[in-house]
């Protein structure tokens, strides 16, 4: 080994440095003339078989050598990672004047979303979650809630009945019959709510649909009070239209509660009919065999497309139904 051949292993490591094109390149250099089997390495390591006096000559010369070599690879890395940089800049700009991409996602219809909120409000306040079929015997949707066979609401005005006649079922008029059923398989206390969608034959307009959105919920316990039943409406009001809105009982009548009322809030500076409720008919309780000297209940129910044209007043019910995503995009995804 003589100091001349080291001083010309650092000048072909300058030289092949410099040389390097890419930072691919300057890797192969690198491999080549600070690598393991490099012949500056291949030095080093030779470094222990000599003697005490060349050990000490020949380490200085080594080490000076690797260290200008390491300096050079340094410089050399530095130039072409500037290099690598600029290019990305200029290669990978982002052209801001191009069109973007107006494709939108697709989400859920306003009534999904405002059924799931109200879902999701009764579920924290410890209810469940019942749904029934759509195609519904006349007994549940009638005869059970204590609807008398001359009742309007079972005329062909109001029912969508399925033929034939004598099969007795119908489009269910009402998401009530779910809360037959879960009388009839749930043993008090009872604390549901029925959301989905129900049928009458009305004409679509600004106001009515023939196919609309209810949520109604059941309360059956010991000791239940029409108090109880107003505390749940103004917390419901308020989860629905905002904090402070007040509400109102009017005195009413339906067949399946006793005593009866419709439900009022004032929104928006004016009262609002909003759905109606009552003290569960100890009839209907008896008919699902639950026992009225021990248990009593309310009812309620409001449907979803009058809810969501009062909060967000909408004044066409075709908006609602006719599916232009101009509309439901207002709402966004709801996912």
């Amino acid at each position: 080994m003589r100091e001349d051949e080291v001083r010309t292993w650092v000048g072909d490591a300058r030289t092949a440095f410099k040389a390097a094109a890419d930072l691919d390149s300057l890797k192969t250099a690198r491999l080549i003339h600070s690598g393991d089997k490099s012949p500056i390495a291949l030095a080093s390591r030779a470094l222990g078989s000599m003697s005490p006096e060349d050990k000490v000559n020949f380490g200085k010369i080594i080490g000076e050598a690797k260290a200008e070599i390491a300096s050079a690879l340094a410089t050399a890395t530095a130039l072409l990672e500037a290099e690598r940089d600029r290019k990305v800049l200029l290669e990978e700009v982002v052209d801001v004047t191009l069109p973007v991409n107006r494709a939108h996602r697709g989400g859920l219809h306003p009534i999904s979303i405002i059924k799931n909120e109200v879902s999701d409000f009764f579920i924290e306040q410890g209810y469940a979650v019942q749904e029934g079929p759509e195609l519904e015997s006349g007994w549940l949707n009638f005869d059970a809630l204590n609807m008398p066979a001359d009742h309007p609401a079972r005329t062909m005005q109001d029912t969508f009945f399925i033929q034939p006649l004598e099969s007795g079922m119908v489009l269910r008029t009402h998401t009530s019959p779910v809360q037959i059923r879960t009388m009839l398989t749930q043993a008090p206390p009872i604390y549901v709510i029925c959301p989905g969608r129900t049928f009458r034959a009305d004409e679509l307009d600004a106001t009515h649909s023939p196919v609309f959105h209810q949520v109604e919920g059941l309360v059956i316990d010991k000791g239940i009070t029409m108090a109880h039943l107003k505390g749940t409406l103004d917390n419901f009001a308020s989860n629905m239209f905002g904090p402070g809105v007040t509400t109102r009982l009017r005195p009413s009548f339906f067949p399946f509660t006793e005593p009866s009322a419709e439900v009022d809030v004032f929104f928006n500076n004016r009262w609002i009919e909003w759905g109606g409720c009552g003290m569960v008919n100890p009839r209907v309780l008896a008919t699902c065999g639950i026992d009225t000297d021990v248990y009593s209940g309310f009812a309620f129910g409001m449907g979803l497309e009058r809810t969501l044209m009062v909060r967000h007043g909408i004044t066409d019910m075709h908006d609602i139904v006719e599916g232009d995503i101009r509309f439901t995009r207002q709402f966004g995804v709801g996912l």
